[in-house]
């Protein structure tokens, strides 16, 4: 059985940091694509950023928050981690990760949608105010 498990969220302050987990396990990630996501109040699904299981190639979804945020993958523990940096009210949402299978000889990291991933883990809150 997949599962992915998000933790890590919180209450954080403009300017502050936040470390967010995802916890894989039921599959191998040399053959998928670990993507972070997140949804404001209201708002659709934005892609944050995207790593590959196979080789550790990054991709993030837009410049400003490639800027500030930092993804990451500790293979040993089936973890990838979404380091977050100066951090925005605008910041604020649930943070999902997710998982995408990727066929041999297909690129892992790139603008994933949404819709493309297999596997998807409950959420963490993350919430950035004074």
């Amino acid at each position: 059985q997949v599962r992915l498990v998000e933790s890590g969220g919180g209450l954080v302050q403009p300017g502050g940091s936040l470390r967010l987990s995802c916890v894989i396990s039921g599959l191998t990630l040399d053959y998928y694509a670990i993507g972070w996501f997140r949804q404001a109040p209201g708002k659709g699904r934005e892609g944050v950023s995207v790593i590959s299981g196979r080789d550790g190639s990054t991709y993030y979804y837009s410049d400003p928050l490639k800027a500030r945020f930092a993804i990451s993958m500790e293979d040993a523990k089936h973890t990838v981690f979404l380091q977050m940096n100066n951090v925005k009210p605008e910041d604020t949402a649930v943070y999902y990760c997710a998982a995408d299978y990727v066929p041999l000889g297909t690129v892992a990291a790139t603008d994933r949608l949404a819709d493309d991933y297999d596997y998807w883990g409950q959420g963490t809150q993350v919430t950035v105010s004074s």
